[in-house]
């Protein structure tokens, strides 16, 4: 087990994570901006260091600087928590390359994953159910307007690369595609730096559950349940509740051996969650893949009794799931 561990984020999440490594007598070390530097964070952990001033490109997203306070301070891994660096595989490829340990998956992983056409392509290798689609990002508007139309309306743009619902637009007629796709793809294009996109059939007021995950670095994978995440504004979740009212035995099971297959066929070990999306007669479609701990994930706790942040831990450090800790 670590001795020491940098904690690579702020606010409540930093506090979690402090919280439960106290708990398992493992040192913590936090790295603050200026204007975090007298929050409750900085006063739990063990040890304390300005990276920089208060905008995070200055501060939590400066991954050298990051970097540098672990090996001062002799930091044996680095939890990311959730936002800023969790899910940039150059970062945990940082980690790596300086002998220190990423809490969280592998840098092809996060890679492969964070990419939605990838992802989807992988769901369709493992015989995961996919909402009917374009499988590879698409530029060209006389491609897009085509497939849309085989497709059939209503469709859904989505950036190849986004997420929180950034660059993505339901269109719901021909007329309407050229517009959506220019707003879509310039969204896209100032949020992540990549304006390709790729094209959906839109479900209408699907149910959009998550499975949460735990692989360990052998390749064994537990499911831990559903938590539903259908309450959302501007694409943003609101309310987050376990279990789902839809969700039954037999449906839990088949998403959860889904969402086993996917982080497994990716080489994913850690804490991670994949959602899908449940359309008015309970078929289910894959969606996407978090490479994180999720901010929702204490509802999981609650209904299972884990410690999350435990878990990573102790999977980061080395445990195996399949011969210490059968599910």
């Amino acid at each position: 087990m670590f001795k020491k561990i940098l904690i690579a984020n702020r606010g409540e999440i930093a506090v979690r994570i402090i919280t439960t490594a106290k708990e398992m007598g493992i040192r913590t070390v936090a790295v603050y901006s200026d204007f975090d530097k007298h929050s409750l964070f900085t006063k739990l952990a063990d040890e304390a260091y300005h990276i920089g001033e208060s905008p995070s490109a200055k501060s939590y997203l400066l991954a050298e600087k990051i970097i540098e306070v672990a090996k001062k301070t002799g930091a044996e891994a680095i939890h990311p928590g959730y936002g800023f660096l969790s899910e940039r595989g150059f970062f945990a490829k940082m980690c790596e390359d300086n002998g220190i340990k990423f809490i969280g998956p592998g840098h092809k992983a996060i890679d492969l994953l964070g990419s939605k056409t990838e992802a989807k392509i992988l769901a369709i290798k493992n015989k995961v159910p996919v909402v009917p689609g374009t499988e590879k990002p698409l530029v060209d508007f006389s491609q897009i307007k085509n497939i849309a139309k085989d497709i059939g309306y209503p469709i859904l743009i989505k950036a190849s690369a986004g997420g929180g619902g950034k660059g993505m637009r339901v269109v719901l007629e021909e007329a309407d595609i050229e517009s959506a796709l220019r707003t879509a793809q310039s969204e896209a294009k100032s949020s992540f730096g990549d304006d390709s996109v790729f094209i959906e059939k839109y479900i209408e007021s699907p149910r959009h559950i998550e499975i949460q995950v735990l692989a360990d670095e052998f390749g064994n994978v537990v499911h831990l349940g559903e938590r539903e995440c259908s309450m959302q504004r501007r694409h943003q979740k609101i309310i987050e509740e376990t279990p789902s009212v839809v969700v039954d035995d037999k449906l839990r099971n088949e998403m959860g051996e889904c969402a086993k297959r996917i982080v497994k066929a990716a080489g994913y070990s850690n804490a991670g969650t994949v959602e899908f999306i449940v359309d008015k007669e309970n078929k289910y479609y894959f969606l996407e893949v978090n490479t994180r701990l999720q901010v929702e994930h204490p509802i999981t706790e609650i209904r299972t009794g884990l410690d999350l942040v435990r878990e990573q831990l102790l999977i980061a450090s080395g445990e195996n799931y399949h011969s210490n800790r059968k599910m």
